[in-house]
């Protein structure tokens, strides 16, 4: 069974620190988000060279 578009959504991950939009991403939203994905991802951020929380933010 193929996967319909709608069951993902592009997000962006934005800095917790800094402020920047630094990912743009895809999350499954069909049967709603995983609380682990809401607190947050540890990335990259070019700016303060170093790994911080990134959280997600809809456009």
């Amino acid at each position: 069974m193929a996967k319909k578009a709608s069951d993902r959504e592009h997000v962006w991950l934005q800095c917790t620190e800094c402020g920047d939009l630094n990912y743009r991403t895809n999350i499954r939203v069909k049967g709603g988000i995983s609380e682990k994905v809401k607190a947050g991802m540890k990335k990259y951020s070019p700016r303060l060279r170093k790994h911080t929380l990134h959280k997600i933010k809809r456009k």
